[in-house]
């Protein structure tokens, strides 16, 4: 098969790989139907987090299962499936309390920006489809396996409720559906935090009532001019800097909730200073299996198309192109087609 390999910061090349096969009867391989570029992903590529020996990337994934271990019998093959960057059982006690990117025998995702895949712990990770869905739902369903479902953690971390105000800090992928879960969960005033005119667009198609292009203090200060001088009452944190996090804990009210969602790089929080916020405090790697079935059921009746943040499609063998484009914020997001 083929797939993308990172070498170093700025160096990803599209390599013949060995094929996935069955190392576990938990396992499913599945054909790539499409794939794409993360954030996250850029952090390793721009040397923000360590590489050590080349290695596969990509963690987001939606395909057509090809064969399954003798353990799985949720999904079969010929079945269009959707799964999450952090695998699962779906039975463990971390599972059954709706974390299952906590799974006891969590694996998370490192080899999906290629034309097939093995899927650990298949029998609790992939959600199949009734049909095969129309190829202009396959992005929306990507997101689904990862940026979409963050999104709605950080609204649901949040606690983001029916006439609220919420705060969304960062404009990729993951900020812009986060401020379609703030929608769909009843947000009445949503507020956009970005400066960039395209990525404001699309917040607003999505749901954003404000934007506001101030960061740090000056960015404070304005949300707490919109809302009265309080703060709002859910910031839905998807950045992972320092800054942003800074700029989200004072965004909030009193008694308000942050759910963080970004990877955190070199964030560290006041304890003495959330102690007298009254701020909750919430997040980490999203247990996105636990909004599969609604997440797809809302794509396909055309509630949310989340699909709208990949604004480049490259073919998989142009994956490097993609990284550069997202590292030079010429794109939101990259999808790559094999």
């Amino acid at each position: 098969m083929r797939g993308a390999v990172i070498h170093a910061p700025g160096d990803i090349r599209f390599e013949t790989l060995d094929d996935p096969r069955l190392l576990h009867p938990t396992d499913a391989i599945i054909r790539t139907a499409v794939t794409c570029v993360c954030g996250s992903d850029l952090w390793p590529y721009r040397g923000a987090e360590p590489i050590g020996d080349p290695h596969p990337m990509g963690h987001e994934y939606v395909g057509f299962v090809e064969e399954v271990g003798s353990e799985v019998t949720s999904v079969r093959p010929g079945q269009f499936v959707v799964g999450s960057f952090a695998t699962s059982d779906n039975t463990c006690a971390n599972c059954r309390n709706g974390f299952q990117s906590n799974c006891l025998h969590r694996e998370f995702m490192s080899t999906c920006q290629a034309d097939h895949v093995r899927i650990p712990n298949a029998q609790g990770t992939l959600v199949a489809t009734e049909e095969h869905p129309a190829e202009e739902l396959w992005p929306s369903l990507l997101a689904v396996s990862d940026v979409m479902g963050t999104g709605w953690w950080a609204a649901d971390a949040a606690q983001v409720r029916p006439g609220s105000t919420a705060v969304v800090v960062g404009d990729g992928a993951v900020g812009l559906c986060a401020v379609i879960a703030a929608k769909e969960l009843g947000a009445e005033r949503i507020i956009a935090m970005s400066r960039h005119a395209s990525r404001q667009r699309l917040a607003r198609e999505f749901g954003a009532t404000d934007i506001v292009t101030e960061r740090g203090d000056e960015g404070v200060a304005r949300i707490r001019e919109l809302t009265g001088g309080i703060g709002a009452d859910s910031v839905l944190e998807c950045v992972g800097t320092a800054e942003a996090m800074r700029q989200a804990l004072h965004c909030a009210r009193p008694g308000g909730n942050v759910g963080f969602v970004g990877v955190p790089h070199d964030v560290a929080v006041d304890g003495q200073e959330l102690f007298f916020s009254h701020v909750g405090l919430r997040g980490g790697p999203a247990p996105v299996r636990r909004y599969l079935p609604d997440l797809i059921d809302r794509v396909l009746d055309g509630r949310i198309d989340p699909g709208k943040v990949f604004d480049l499609t490259l073919p998989l063998d142009q994956v490097a192109e993609g990284y550069r484009a997202m590292d030079e914020r010429r794109a939101i997001k990259a999808l790559l087609t094999p």
